[in-house]
C-alpha cells in the first residue's frame, strides 16, 4: 500500500519530516553561533585576525616592519592636511587612548586600518574626532605626569580583520619588571631621520622605576620605564601602545609619553602607567 492511499501515513511523513526539519534548523542555528564564536574570538580585545610576527625583536628606531594589520588597534592621527603625528590605541568602537601632549583638535582625524601611510589603495577608515578629553591633572612640567588623553570618535569604528581593539590592563593587573612588551608606531627611525611611512615594530622589557635614573626630577608611580636594551620608540610614536600578553590577549600597558631627547635606544622611555589610570578611563567613558 502506498503512503498516499494510507490514512495514517501522511501524519507519520509529516512527523518525520518536522523532526528532521528540526534537526536540520538545529544544525544551522549550532553552525551560525560557531561562526559567531569564531568571530568573537578573532575580533575580541586583544586577539588580532592576521597574528603579529614576534619571532625576533627588533628596534623602531633602526627596526623591523610589523606584517601588515597584526596590531589592529593601531591609530594613526593626522592633521586635516594628512600628515602623521601622533599614535593612539582603539580600546572599542568609539574611543581610542594616546597621550595628552599630542594637544589634539576637534579637526584632526584618526585612522585606522592603515599599515603603510603613503598607500592610496588600503581599505583604512578615517574618522573625525568627535570629543577630547584630557586628564584633569596632566602636568607636562614634572614631567608630563598623568599624560593620558581619550578621544571619542565622531562615528563608531567598524570591527573587521584590520581594525580591532587592544584589552585595557586592570588596575589589579601587575606586570613586573623583565616582562618583554610590544610598542608600534610610524615614528623616526633614527634619532635625526624620518618618520616611518610602513608601521614599525620593537620588543623591548618593562624595568623599574628605579631603573629610569636618567630622568630628573624622578617619574612617578603613574608612569612605567621600558627599553633600554637597544630599542626605542622616537618622535612621531608619542600616544602609541606599549602592549603586554595576559593570558595570551595583547593588553595596553603603557601609553608612549617621552624620554631622552636623540632617542638613545639605550636609554629607557617613559610610558604613562595604565594601571594606575584604569580607574579615571572607565568612569570618562561612562560619563560620556
Amino acid at each position: 500500500m502506498s503512503l498516499l492511499s494510507n490514512p495514517v501515513a501522511p501524519r507519520l511523513y509529516k512527523g518525520s519530516s518536522l523532526r528532521r526539519s528540526f534537526h536540520v534548523r538545529a544544525m544551522v542555528f549550532l553552525w551560525i553561533l560557531s561562526c559567531f564564536a569564531f568571530v568573537g574570538a578573532a575580533y575580541g580585545c586583544g586577539t588580532p585576525a592576521i597574528p603579529p610576527d614576534i619571532s625576533s625583536y627588533s628596534d623602531i628606531v633602526n627596526g623591523k616592519e610589523a606584517k601588515p594589520h597584526s596590531w589592529p588597534w593601531q591609530v594613526s592621527v593626522q592633521k586635516r592636511s594628512g600628515s602623521h603625528y601622533c599614535g593612539g590605541s582603539l580600546i572599542n568602537q568609539n574611543w581610542v587612548v594616546t597621550a595628552a601632549h599630542c594637544s589634539f583638535r576637534e579637526s584632526d582625524l584618526v585612522v585606522l586600518g592603515a599599515h603603510d601611510l603613503r598607500s592610496s589603495t588600503e581599505d583604512v577608515q578615517v574618522i573625525g574626532v568627535g570629543k577630547v578629553f584630557t586628564h584633569p591633572d596632566y602636568n607636562k612640567t614634572r614631567p608630563w605626569n598623568n599624560d593620558i588623553q581619550l578621544i571619542k570618535l565622531a562615528s563608531p569604528a567598524q570591527i573587521n580583520r584590520h581594525v580591532s581593539a587592544v584589552c585595557v590592563a586592570e588596575t589589579t593587573d601587575n606586570f613586573p619588571a623583565g616582562t618583554m612588551c610590544m610598542i608600534t608606531g610610524w615614528g623616526k627611525t633614527s634619532g635625526n631621520g624620518k618618520t616611518a611611512t610602513r608601521l614599525q615594530q620593537a620588543a623591548l622589557p618593562l624595568l623599574t622605576n628605579s631603573e629610569c635614573s636618567q630622568f630628573k626630577p624622578p617619574i612617578t608611580s603613574n608612569m612605567i620605564c621600558a627599553g633600554a636594551n637597544g630599542t626605542s620608540s622616537c618622535n612621531g610614536d608619542s600616544g602609541g601602545p606599549l602592549v603586554c600578553q595576559k593570558a595570551g590577549a595583547w593588553t595596553l600597558v603603557g601609553v608612549m609619553s617621552f624620554g631622552i631627547k636623540g632617542c638613545d635606544t639605550m636609554k629607557s622611555r617613559v610610558y604613562v602607567r595604565v594601571t594606575a589610570l584604569r580607574a579615571w578611563i572607565d568612569r570618562t567613558i561612562a560619563a560620556n
